[in-house]
Formats: structure tokens, sequence, C-alpha cells
């Protein structure tokens, strides 16, 4: 399979709680809990691909425990390899215009958007 080049600027992140902004573009919420206290109106999401989130015993495994981070890595890009139709899909958008991926954890560089952001991209772990 062909992986479609999609540029750096053209893959965002945002936390659910922060407002929609035009600039988002296509707004994709990547969790698979909806946020808690966030309306569908306020959330104004294109899309909310529950499919391509950590399973819910990885979502459970991991906690948001920074120490297990390159694990929970490693286990969500393992994951993601039965999902290449749904990032393919999802490459192919953000090719063409900014994709702006919603997540709603409190830390901003531990979160399952930023494992999705690099894979999207082709980036090797970090």
């Amino acid at each position: 399979m062909t992986v479609t080049r999609v540029p750096v600027s053209h893959l965002r992140l945002k936390r659910a709680y922060e407002p929609a902004a035009p600039e988002d573009g296509i707004r994709i919420l990547v969790d698979r809990l909806w946020p808690r206290g966030v309306s569908k109106d306020k959330a104004a999401l294109d899309e909310w691909n529950k499919d391509i989130s950590p399973s819910t015993e990885l979502r459970k495994w991991f906690g948001h425990d920074p120490e297990r981070w390159s694990e929970f890595q490693r286990r969500y890009r393992t994951e993601l390899r039965e999902h290449e139709t749904d990032l393919e899909r999802i490459r192919k958008l953000a090719k063409a215009q900014t994709v702006t991926l919603i997540y709603s954890a409190h830390d901003e560089a531990h979160n399952d958007a930023v494992v999705l952001r690099d894979v999207l991209l082709g980036k090797a772990a970090r």
C-alpha cells in the first residue's frame, strides 16, 4: 500500500476543551470516550473516529503515566497497524487541507493523539 505524504503543517493537535477555530480545518475526535463536560455543539466535530483510538485495555493500562510512555507508544503503534484504511483516509484529507486531531487528555505531550499524528506523518517513535 502506498502511503500518502502529509505536510506537517496540515496535521494539528488540539484539546477538546479549547474553542474550535476556522483554522482547525477538519476536526476529528480521536478518543474512545467523549470528553467530559463538552457538548456536541461546542466540540464542533466533523468526525469521531473511535476505531483508531487505543483499545480500552491499553488506555486503562497507560493511565497517562509518563513513565509508561515509551511502552504505550509501542503498543499503540502495533494496534494502529490494524487500521491502515482509516489512517490512509486521514492522510488523504490532510494532504489537501488542515486536519486537527481532537483529544481530551490534560497532558499535551503524552497522549494518543501525539502518537497518532506521528504515525500519520510517518515519524519513528520518540
